[in-house]
């Protein structure tokens, strides 16, 4: 890897950071039922991944910048794990099950959604 890929990761990476704390600081509003700011993240996550599978880059930059950059930093698979690992630990059985339903089952919405609608505009 060169100098200039890892300036672009580093670049990607950041902006992913900044925008995962602006949204777990200041997404605290119920909408209506119980959903952490982690699972808020995880959904956006995989509405941009949908999106960019939908727009096909070939361009080495680009995948770095926002596949391994930005949304590697921006997801939050480590959290939502050790929310998992907390349900767990507190022998809530049924939490945990549908706290992974929910995440699993909505990102995949929210990818689905995010390729769809590029899909539908490039057509």
């Amino acid at each position: 890897m060169d100098f200039s890929s890892i300036v672009i990761l580093l670049l990607g990476s950041t902006f992913g950071l900044i925008l995962r704390i602006f949204i777990q600081n200041n997404f605290k509003k119920s909408i209506g039922f119980n959903i952490k700011n982690t699972s808020i993240i995880n959904f956006l996550s995989s509405f941009f991944l949908g999106i960019l599978v939908a727009l096909n880059f070939i361009n080495n930059e680009i995948l770095l910048l926002f596949y391994s950059g930005f949304l590697g930093c921006f997801s939050t698979f480590s959290s939502f794990i050790y929310q998992l690992f907390n349900l767990l630990k507190k022998r809530k059985f049924m939490r945990l099950f549908f706290h992974y339903i929910e995440v699993i089952i909505l990102s995949f919405f929210f990818f689905y959604l995010g390729y769809f609608v590029i899909q539908f505009f490039l057509k």
